[in-house]
């Protein structure tokens, strides 16, 4: 009976620490030009969903005025939420990694300065030693002597941009593929990744 009583303990445990009981999880990546870094997770299975905002700086609200001015040290940034059963945090930061230039220090194609450079902001020891493990996969993928610009950070904040800044892919696409084509960002994307 005490056999029974064990097994049925250690069988429970198990079942309630697997992925069968996952809760949604959520990332914060940037990537330049959150337009752009939100579209690329649209639709994916298990992308449950992908908002547009400010992250990493040291003010307590962030808006779209404030950041592209530099007065707030936040950067572009997308929160992904996905449910772990259908798709893994590190098949996230893969579709991550394939949508930015990873290399550019300054920016991320037309558009310059610190708040549209890159990072993974990371929320615990298991994101943050899966954000090392991607830059890992990255850079076994695509080799290059060429240092990685991507910082990865400790979660500070996320603020929501605006509304009309979310699903502005879907909302805008002439405005959208017009601005990603002319930025260089397409044009790079493709040549990376056939």
């Amino acid at each position: 009976m005490k056999k029974n009583k064990l097994f049925l303990f250690a069988f429970l445990t198990l079942l309630l620490n697997s992925q069968a009981f996952a809760k949604n999880q959520s990332i914060v990546v940037a990537g330049g030009c959150f337009w752009c870094v939100e579209e690329a997770f649209d639709g994916k299975e298990g992308v449950i969903s992908a908002v547009s905002g400010y992250s990493g700086g040291e003010k307590k609200n962030a808006n779209y005025k404030k950041v592209s001015a530099g007065l707030t040290f936040h950067r572009e940034a997308v929160k992904v939420t996905f449910d772990p059963k259908k798709i893994s945090l590190e098949k996230v930061l893969q579709i991550f990694w394939k949508t930015i230039d990873p290399y550019d220090e300054g920016g991320q194609f037309a558009d310059r300065g610190a708040h549209y450079t890159t990072a993974i902001y990371y929320k615990d020891k298991a994101q943050e030693n899966a954000a090392y493990q991607s830059m890992n996969w990255f850079q076994g993928v695509k080799p290059a002597k060429r240092k990685i610009a991507v910082a990865i950070e400790k979660y500070k904040n996320f603020f929501p941009a605006e509304d009309y800044h979310q699903d502005y892919a879907r909302k805008n696409p002439v405005r959208y593929n017009l601005y990603k084509t002319g930025s260089g960002r397409a044009k790079y994307l493709k040549s990376q990744w056939k």
